[in-house]
């Protein structure tokens, strides 16, 4: 029975309750005066619920899908302006034990070169990062309590925080690994991570126990209860996702929007990102066993109702997705992107020359490139992490949010931390457009003593001064 305030994940995640939606939604996908309805309720900007959000996602009418497109670009203005967070992934380590299907870590695939980084190597990665401007960095790495125990995860973390190159450093690690114990939930909330990132991969029960038949991966309830475990160690942040293109998209869909009602319902907030990954060509991944692919269009709407439906959460897109599909979605609804990822163990020092990819880059430019192709948009791109280190997490961050207040800080943050990757790593041309968005954008900020202190700020910049923020 669905009860979202259960904590146990067959009855927050419940089938028949899926399923009575979908046939819900398949019914009244042409009930104009319904779809109009919930329309008219997301323009509170307090989002919808998965049944609102499925009916809009099942809708077919052109002139209600113009204004899902519309009403996502207001809320993603409204909530996040033209800013758009920069990071990386960092790939410690590809052992792994589980026998996920989609993914070429796989324990029993032996022709991917299996590598762990030593310190020494995650130095030089992180040095390699630092170069090209990052502040935020997510972690990755396989499942293997002999090679990657969550003593290695911990000390590559102060490592991580430890390193200062030049003007460089990384001021915010978020972690994407397995799901684990409260105890070592606590140990990552005491090593100072940002977000905690567990992707689903999908929603389905019996198609999840398809694709993970061997690990301690193949628990679907211990993994999707996972995000109730890290809250009560402390973790306030955590970013959920599904790998589209495993499963049926709209299962997933109402699946992923459960699992966030599920934590604002019990812990009073919702998930600090959303991600939307589509699976990508590997080495021993065969994506034509997977025919339930998504195409760019549908993937843009439901990038749309995602930000119609949790209005306060940011939604990530990664290097998976092409230049084109990055530039479409980041209007609807996208606020955070990595740029010149590798997904590579040791990827960015140059030193790797063995195939050690989870999968394949679909934007291969360089952070510069991106940058550059943001500011020539009109977005600010932002290296941010002020929030993080201001305690500004959880449900301080979204009450910020959800009051339409955290623009307040997070426009002079952005400038200044765009400012920063001009003076020290841009190139000629993306300074020069950098430098003429931080003329228009001051424009914007509305109050004035903000404005006055993030004037004199740029100039310190300037002149070699670092690590500003509000």
């Amino acid at each position: 029975m669905y009860n979202s305030k259960s904590m146990i994940a067959e009855e927050f995640i419940d089938n028949e309750e899926i399923l009575s939606t979908l046939e819900y939604a398949k019914k009244n996908k042409s009930n104009r005066e319904l779809i109009l309805s919930v329309l008219a309720k997301a323009e509170e900007c307090k989002g919808l619920d998965y049944k609102e959000a499925i009916l809009l996602l099942e809708s077919d009418l052109e002139d209600i899908n113009e204004k899902i497109f519309s009403l996502a670009i207001k809320i993603k203005e409204k909530f996040y302006g033209k800013r758009i967070v920069m990071f990386a992934p960092l790939y410690l380590s590809n052992y792994c034990v589980n026998e996920c299907r989609y993914c070429p870590y796989h324990y029993s695939n032996k022709h991917i070169a299996r590598k762990k980084m030593t310190q020494e190597e995650i130095t030089r990665e992180v040095i390699a990062l630092q170069d090209m401007g990052h502040k935020r960095l997510a972690l990755e790495t396989g499942e293997d309590p002999v090679n990657s125990p969550i003593e290695y995860v911990l000390e590559s973390i102060k490592t991580i925080y430890g390193i200062k190159h030049k003007n460089g450093a990384i001021r915010r690690v978020n972690v994407n690994i397995a799901a684990t114990t409260v105890e070592n939930y606590k140990k990552l909330h005491d090593a100072g991570i940002g977000t905690y990132i567990l992707f689903q991969e999908t929603y389905h029960k019996p198609s999840y126990e398809y694709l993970h038949q061997k690990g301690p991966k193949a628990n679907y309830a211990y993994h999707t209860e996972a995000m109730d475990r890290a809250m009560e160690a402390g973790i306030d942040d955590v970013g959920i996702g599904v790998l589209f293109g495993l499963n049926l998209y709209k299962y997933d869909f109402v699946g992923l929007l459960m699992h966030a009602k599920h934590l604002e319902d019990v812990h009073g907030v919702g998930p600090h990102t959303i991600s939307v990954p589509r699976i990508r060509p590997a080495d021993e991944v065969d994506v034509n066993e997977f025919s339930n692919a998504i195409s760019d269009e549908m993937f843009e709407k439901i990038v749309a109702i995602l930000r119609i439906s949790v209005p306060y959460a940011g939604i990530i897109m990664s290097t998976r997705e092409s230049q084109k599909t990055r530039e479409k979605t980041l209007k609807l609804g996208v606020s955070q992107i990595s740029g010149a990822s590798s997904t590579k163990v040791g990827g960015y020092a140059g030193k790797e020359d063995e195939d050690t990819s989870q999968f394949e880059v679909n934007d291969t430019r360089t952070l510069d490139e991106v940058v550059n192709w943001l500011l020539k948009l009109g977005y600010i791109p932002s290296f941010c992490t002020a929030c993080y280190r201001e305690g500004r997490t959880g449900d301080r961050f979204m009450q910020l949010v959800k009051n339409g207040q955290i623009a307040n800080v997070c426009q002079p943050n952005a400038l200044m931390t765009l400012k920063e990757y001009l003076e020290d790593y841009a190139s000629e041309q993306t300074r020069i457009n950098g430098e003429k968005l931080i003329l228009s954008e001051i424009e914007n900020i509305n109050n004035d003593k903000v404005k006055e202190i993030v004037i004199k700020n740029l100039s310190d910049l300037h002149e070699g001064k670092r690590d500003f923020r509000f």
